[in-house]
């Protein structure tokens, strides 16, 4: 039998032909191409929810829209905030730019920490830190919605009937549930030693780059000032569209639906909360009193004011800081 000889394996032409493979610009246009899926899976919402846009009142719709601005701007502090080292401001903004979209285009929480991760690893932060850096800002962020909604519950106590979020009797399998997933962690954390010693050595970490954070009166205030800006903000878009489309619910209790209702589907691994978020939202305003009909209009032009008009441009955005080395 006679042997072939393979000169593309041999000679390494396999790798340069992989080096010619454009990968960065088939980096930049996934998120077009995702963006253009979801689009399309979701072609009814959006077309009801542009309908309902056309009859609400406009100064409050651009109102809104003011504050979903406002809400990239109290990302990029809160992330400056939780990391030491001084980051370039005005990628730092786009970056949450950015990191916005691909949060809706991924389950939720993952696209916008592997964006900020690949920014703070291009600006020098090394991966131990810049991990110690995310995971402060998930905690600080956590923290900033619950005090809200336990501020607004101790305002209004009688504004929201907390029953109606969940159906009958799934308190008890949630909680058993939560019990059983924190049991296995500390069982696997006690047991294997493989997986302890990282974990401690990243706690080690994140303690360490919390305390450094804290030494600075300068970063402790962006860090927890901006965790609290971010939910008011997003609280106050959702106020403003409720006001724009004519719902009888006071600002304040329709604040406190908003919170509730994101901490009650946080945990619910949905891209960008798309499907989980607007259930729970209506559900949450029309147990603060408002028709069922005006709130699922409130909440399809609030997302689609929040959601759908920045995912383009956000898509555009991240190919664009790919393509230029930002991230």
């Amino acid at each position: 039998m006679t042997a072939v000889r393979l000169p593309d394996l041999r000679e390494g032409h396999l790798p340069r032909l992989a080096r010619r493979v454009p990968v960065r610009q088939i980096l930049c246009l996934l998120p077009l191409l995702l963006v253009a899926v979801v689009a399309v899976r979701h072609r009814s919402v959006l077309a009801e929810g542009f309908g309902q846009l056309r009859t609400a009142s406009w100064p409050w719709l651009l109102a809104a829209a003011g504050a979903t601005c406002l809400t990239w701007v109290a990302a990029a502090v809160t992330r400056q905030g939780a990391v030491v080292q001084r980051l370039p401001r005005w990628r730092l903004l786009a970056t949450q730019f950015a990191a916005g979209s691909a949060n809706h285009l991924l389950p939720t929480g993952l696209g916008a920490g592997a964006v900020n991760l690949r920014f703070m690893s291009v600006c020098g932060v090394p991966l131990a830190r810049s991990s110690a850096a995310l995971a402060l800002y998930l905690l600080a962020e956590s923290v900033g919605r619950l005090s809200l909604l336990a501020a607004l519950l101790l305002a209004f106590p009688d504004a929201l009937r907390l029953g109606t979020l969940l159906p009958g009797g799934a308190g008890g399998p949630v909680l058993a549930v939560a019990g059983a997933v924190l049991a296995v962690a500390v069982a696997a954390l006690a047991l294997v030693r493989r997986l302890r010693t990282p974990v401690l050595g990243f706690v080690r970490t994140a303690l360490g780059e919390a305390r450094s954070v804290h030494t600075r009166p300068a970063r402790a205030l962006a860090l927890w000032g901006g965790s609290l800006a971010f939910p008011a903000l997003q609280a106050a878009g959702l106020v403003a569209v409720g006001q724009a489309l004519g719902l009888p619910v006071p600002p304040a209790h329709m604040a406190l639906a908003y919170l509730a209702a994101t901490v009650a589907v946080a945990l619910v691994p949905t891209p960008g909360g798309i499907g989980s978020v607007e259930a729970a939202l209506i559900v949450a305003l029309v147990a603060a009193g408002g028709p069922v009909a005006v709130a699922t209009a409130v909440v399809l032009a609030y997302r689609i004011i929040t959601v759908w008009v920045p995912l383009l441009p956000g898509a555009l955005t991240l190919g664009a800081l790919v393509r230029l080395k930002v991230i």
